[in-house]
């Protein structure tokens, strides 16, 4: 056989690596694989990462008639939520209430939460007998039910959003008539150690208070019935808003 040169080895090798290249050329024609794909532009990657604000939920107004819908109340150690519908009037940020429109002379239901830092032993003799009760939850519990002339249900406990707490009714005990009482005033509890903020103003007065541990500070709240015909409708709609509140810290808006 005879050997081939050099040259010709060369020319033999390129006949051979030819049909290859063309194959993979016309590959690659046809398929878009093997075109590097295109990196994503700056703002693409920015609009893929933007993640959309939180909800946010208004302050309750201090005063006045509100607009139906759920707001954030920042009275205690934590802020919590309340949902209310229309109707409704804020009272200096601590409360809210509506009237019964079958009574419009009288008041009609209330849902209040402001500080209570004395209770007297006893609600009708308050005056200069207002005792403090320390920031815990028990304390004003077992002050309250403790209280004469008042009568208390046995608290039963429950859970307001991820806080314990309890839960007991109070009203007047008996047939006590006002106007014996302290300057005419039934006093249940108060902020002050001289003056009583919160009494009954008639003998049917009702009231359930939920009271709840937030890790060793009290919260407290409480929904009243003011007599005793007031509409149904109107106290299942107060005890809806009362069961309405939740702490639960979220993006307050200016």
């Amino acid at each position: 056989m005879t050997s081939m040169t050099p040259l010709e080895k060369a020319a033999q090798r390129s006949r051979h690596l030819l049909p290859s290249v063309a194959i993979a050329l016309l590959a690659c024609f046809g398929l878009s694989a093997c075109t590097a794909p295109e990196a994503p532009s700056p703002e693409a990657t920015t609009e893929a990462r933007t993640v959309p604000p939180l909800p946010t939920i208004p302050p309750l107004p201090d005063n006045g008639d509100i607009a139906p819908g759920t707001y954030l109340v920042t009275s205690f150690k934590e802020d919590f939520e309340i949902t209310v519908p229309d109707g409704w009037v804020s009272e200096e940020g601590d409360g809210l209430l509506k009237d019964d429109p079958d009574h419009p002379d009288d008041l009609g239901v209330f849902v209040g939460w402001w500080p209570a830092l004395y209770v007297p032993r006893d609600a009708c003799a308050w005056e200069g007998a207002l005792v403090e009760v320390n920031s815990s939850a028990k304390a004003f519990v077992d002050a309250m039910t403790a209280q004469t002339s008042t009568a208390s249900t046995p608290p039963v406990e429950v859970m307001v959003g991820n806080y314990s707490g309890v839960e007991f009714d109070h009203s007047v005990e008996g047939d006590v008539d006002f106007k014996g009482c302290d300057r005419d005033k039934f006093c249940i509890h108060s902020e002050f150690s001289n003056e009583c903020s919160r009494w009954y103003s008639t003998q049917t007065e009702r009231e359930t208070y939920r009271v709840v541990n937030l890790n060793g500070q009290r919260a407290m709240f409480w929904v009243v019935q003011f007599h005793e015909s007031i509409n149904p409708e109107l106290i299942r709609e107060a005890r809806a808003v009362f069961d309405s509140i939740v702490f639960k810290v979220r993006q307050v808006t200016s």
